[in-house]
């Protein structure tokens, strides 16, 4: 595929991030008028909960909005991380990303990791639930292929491979993983989120092709593919305006 294909799928799903401790109102007015672009709009804005009613005011029509659950730590207490959940359906987002306990799994606690994202799942039906399995901090195989089956059982609709605030966001390998493990479950029609770390559209095309190679053409798509990063859509404005050839993806 050319660089202006991918530049127009990756922006197609673009979760547009702003994830900073620091933002205010301000922040989220700029990044609702930065998805106003002039080649078209983003998948979604990702924010916190206490800024998700903002922004889905400001937000281009069409743009769904998405925000954290238990983030960026990842922790075990079900009831924090469902406090977080009610936020963002009182605030009408139709998307919440979701850390997963992923140091309880390390630990060996499948339970307490099942239990906090079946408990998330019911308490927003009906909104798109991207579970982030942090596979940078996970690293071995068998606990992302432990993270994505887990996390498919419970009712993921997406399976995200970071939060982008750890050394290692994702990679082609751990997107792999996750993609097999979509593949190979019967009847299984979740996504993949690629995040931490995506910031070229040479860096986007590793993944739409990996999730063509694996899931096929149909998946290429916002309801199966996002990609969630800040600084993309720079490059992506770029490459359509014809300003530059797309960089060399980023070595992993």
């Amino acid at each position: 595929m050319t660089d202006l294909h991918n530049a127009k799928i990756a922006l197609a799903c673009l979760d547009l991030t702003s994830l900073n401790e620091t933002d205010t109102d301000a922040d989220i007015v700029a990044l609702a008028k930065r998805a106003r672009g002039t080649f078209g709009t983003p998948a979604a804005l990702c924010v916190w909960p206490r800024l998700a009613a903002l922004a889905r005011r400001e937000a281009p029509a069409g743009v769904a909005i998405a925000a954290v659950a238990n983030f960026p730590h990842g922790g075990s207490d079900v009831e924090a991380a469902l406090r977080d959940t009610g936020a963002i359906v009182q605030a009408g987002a139709q998307e919440v990303d979701l850390v997963l306990p992923w140091r309880a799994l390390q630990a060996g606690d499948h339970r307490s990791a099942a239990a906090l994202v079946a408990a998330v799942r019911r308490a927003c039906p009906g909104l798109i639930l991207k579970l982030i399995l942090e596979t940078g901090e996970l690293q071995s195989e068998a606990l992302i292929r432990q993270a994505a089956t887990l996390g498919l059982a419970e009712g993921a609709d997406f399976l995200k491979t970071s939060t982008g605030k750890t050394p290692i966001g994702a990679t082609p390998a751990a997107a792999q993983l996750l993609l097999d493990s979509i593949a190979g479950t019967p009847g299984c029609t979740a996504g993949f989120k690629a995040a931490g770390g995506v910031r070229t559209v040479a860096d986007a095309a590793l993944y739409i092709g990996l999730l063509r190679q694996t899931l096929g053409d149909a998946a290429v798509g916002p309801l199966r593919l996002r990609l969630g990063a800040s600084g993309l859509l720079n490059d992506i404005e770029a490459v359509l305006g014809g300003r530059h050839a797309a960089p060399p993806a980023a070595g992993y």
